[in-house]
């Protein structure tokens, strides 16, 4: 599959997670100890997430890592 692909799919997996918590970006950003700017670009795939910070928003928005992966084939 092609990164890009995978990379626009932890995006919006990103942001139906935080819209089903009913958080804000800058929620998101102060738990995740990054900038509200930062979660707005990972979340419209500006910047893609790195594995390290993949693991802390899953932690931050309490789920799975596994998460950010559903319903990619």
């Amino acid at each position: 599959m092609d990164r890009t692909l995978v990379s626009a799919h932890v995006a919006k997996r990103l942001s139906m997670r935080r819209n089903e918590l009913r958080l804000s970006l800058a929620q998101v950003a102060a738990r995740c100890g990054v900038s509200l700017q930062q979660v707005h670009r990972y979340e419209t795939g500006d910047n893609a997430v790195s594995v390290a910070m993949l693991w802390q928003l899953s932690k931050c928005l309490d789920t799975n890592i596994v998460y950010f992966f559903e319903g990619l084939d």
